[in-house]
């Protein structure tokens, strides 16, 4: 066989072997140089021995294994595979090209569905497909040659698909083969996106049934039963919430762009050092109003009696007419607070005025009623307009002077940047293998932070540690002067502030806003020799933490294990769930990236002190004296 040599050097057998595939005609040889110094001649042969062996006598389970074979085979020596015949008994094939003997014959065995080769003339005399494009590379080909890849990475984008072919096997796909080969294997690997809504009742009662205590529902709409609500609380969530979380719980929520449209929604609480705590998550058919209300209403549910028990929640969310309605009609009793980002981002697009911006972060933080009311003027002096839109954005919803409840030091919304990457890996799953990949990863926050708190050896979380530390350090340089048992004064050179030690309230507010004690309650904690460590809400101390990931959320089993349990559920008169109706419409949807960097405050621009322009300091000013 009259052939192009080749000489490689390979670091063992597997690698030389590799090559094979790269190849584009079916008659060359390679001289290999292995590393223990052997020199090995290869031909094209050698080389299909080593992949694919055929011969008379090989066996197939079935008819539809063989046939793939072939294909591979095809494939991998670049030549047209014809089906001459192919049913329950029988398959042979031959190379399409005129004149070229190849053929192969396989029957079924007797009393088996084995098939075995009976006859083979493996010799070739065409020259094979001579382009990149091959007949036999179709649709079922690409879903099964990518499925691993797909299995470890379902973000597997169609143009990687059709590189990587193309690199591997020395064939040509389009895009569309490689999204349609895609979405086949993804499919076989997880189940259509139709099958995923059919089983969500049989998934809520698994849940329920491996974490007990769990909230699982499922609720349909209209005569034909389409999907429209999913709500899910595991037990380990809701038991840390209410052992050791504070009580500050976050909504928000963020589109699917999947097959079927819609929207998730969550409910999250912040553990003691300052880690997100997913405590509630639905999946609704469109956010609406009456979708925000009933989220909220199987929150109260969830929370039941045990808010009695509670501190009053604080809750943050975004400034929308559904949410701030449900939070008043479900949660009448707790304090609602605005997101800071969007209320910054509203007024710099309002004003555009850096200076202005920088008065208003300052309002923001400003502990007291007098400090801000100062802030209030000097942004007055610059723009009028400011009064009418503080009349738009009452402070009382964001400024911490006036607000009632208790941020704990949180303006932004955490969850937003979770929610937004859950609705980026998953839009490609099933409904039910999406929301096992947020209990995965909720499952691995769990398992990871209660490992880390065994680590600890503080009496408070490291966050809260920092704080205490840097309290301390502050306070040396404080007079303190003592009233009585429990109240103390504190004599700085700007200002003189009243610490109480029993009741835990200092007169600038930062001991009861981020329920450590502040710089002068530890001056004050010091003098009379008290730990200040002791002095912290008792939910930032480790013993807190590890009890709010002391249990574990259980593994659902596979679906083949519950699929008959799910069939007599749906034929005894159980709900049958189609899908939304609400489905993905045609062409690229638009992404809209939420940024870390955008939730943090602006950085300050420095304002020269001599020629009042923005952008330099006075020592750097250029401007002639």
């Amino acid at each position: 066989m009259a052939g192009r040599y080749q000489v490689c050097r390979f670091e063992d057998y597997d690698k030389c072997f590799a090559l094979r595939s790269r190849r584009r005609t079916n008659s060359f040889q390679m001289q290999c140089l292995m590393a223990d110094g052997a020199l090995i001649t290869l031909d094209s042969d050698d080389i299909l021995a080593a992949d694919h062996v055929l011969a008379v006598g090989k066996e197939f389970p079935d008819v539809e294994t063989c046939r793939r074979s072939l294909k591979d085979l095809a494939i991998a020596l670049h030549f047209d595979l014809r089906i001459v015949k192919s049913d329950r008994s029988r398959f042979i094939a031959k190379c399409s090209k005129e004149g070229c003997p190849w053929r192969i014959h396989a029957a079924k065995c007797p009393g088996v569905q084995t098939f075995t080769v009976r006859t083979l003339n493996s010799e070739h005399t065409c020259e094979g497909v001579r382009d990149l494009h091959h007949q036999q590379a179709s649709v079922g080909w690409v879903a099964r040659s990518v499925e691993a890849r797909i299995r470890d990475n379902p973000q597997y984008k169609p143009k990687e698909i059709l590189q990587d072919i193309r690199d591997e096997h020395g064939v040509a796909v389009s895009y569309m083969q490689a999204w349609r080969g895609k979405e086949r294997s993804m499919a076989a690997l997880h189940g259509t996106y139709e099958e995923g809504y059919r089983f969500l009742p049989a998934y809520c009662e698994q849940i329920k049934l491996v974490n007990p205590g769990s909230f699982a529902s499922v609720s349909a709409s209209g005569p034909e039963n389409c999907f429209q609500r999913l709500f899910i609380a595991y037990r380990a969530s809701i038991s840390g919430f209410f052992s050791a979380c504070r009580p500050l719980l976050e909504l928000d929520r963020a589109h699917l762009k999947g097959k079927y449209l819609g929207a998730i929604l969550c409910a999250a609480a912040v553990d003691a050092d300052d880690g997100l705590f997913p405590l509630a998550i639905a999946i609704v058919d469109n956010e609406n109003d009456e979708n925000w209300s009933w989220f909220l209403s199987e929150l109260r549910k969830l929370l039941g009696m045990n808010t009695d028990s509670m501190p009053r929640l604080t809750i943050l969310s975004e400034r929308q007419s559904g949410i701030v309605e449900a939070v008043e009609t479900h949660f009448p009793t707790a304090f609602h607070g605005f997101c800071l980002r969007y209320v910054s981002e509203n007024f710099r697009d309002t004003f555009k005025n850096t200076k202005l911006v920088n008065i208003f972060w300052n309002a923001v933080y400003a502990l007291t009623v007098a400090e801000f009311e100062s802030k209030i003027t000097e942004m007055v002096e610059i723009s009028q307009d400011v009064v009418a839109w503080f009349d738009l954005f009452p402070p009382h919803l964001w400024a911490v002077a006036y607000f009632q409840g208790v941020r704990y030091g949180h303006f932004g919304l955490g969850i937003t940047e979770v929610l937004y990457n859950w609705a980026l890996e998953c839009h490609e799953l099933p409904i039910i293998q999406m929301m096992e990949h947020i209990r995965h990863q909720i499952s691995a926050w769990f398992d990871n932070r209660r490992e880390l708190s065994m680590r600890w050896n503080s009496i408070l979380v490291p966050s809260a540690e920092r704080r205490i530390t840097e309290a301390v350090a502050d306070a040396r340089c404080y007079q303190v002067l003592r009233a009585n048992e429990v109240e103390f004064e504190i004599v700085s050179t700007e200002r003189t502030n009243i610490v109480d030690i029993r009741t835990r309230v200092c007169s600038c507010r930062r001991w009861q806003l981020y329920g450590l004690p502040c710089a002068h309650a530890a001056a004050a904690l010091i003098s009379c020799g008290r730990n200040v460590h002791l002095f912290a809400e008792p939910c930032f101390t480790v013993s807190s933490y590890q009890q709010t990931y002391s249990q574990m959320i259980g593994e659902i089993p596979d679906r083949s294990l519950w699929k008959e349990e799910a069939e007599e559920l749906q034929g005894g008169g159980i709900l049958r769930i189609r899908p939304p109706k609400t489905r993905r419409p045609p062409g690229r949807p638009k992404k809209k990236v939420v940024r870390v960097e955008n939730l943090k405050r602006p950085k300050r621009i420095v304002q020269c002190g001599r020629c009042h322009l923005l952008g330099h300091s006075q020592k750097k000013c250029t401007q002639p004296i």
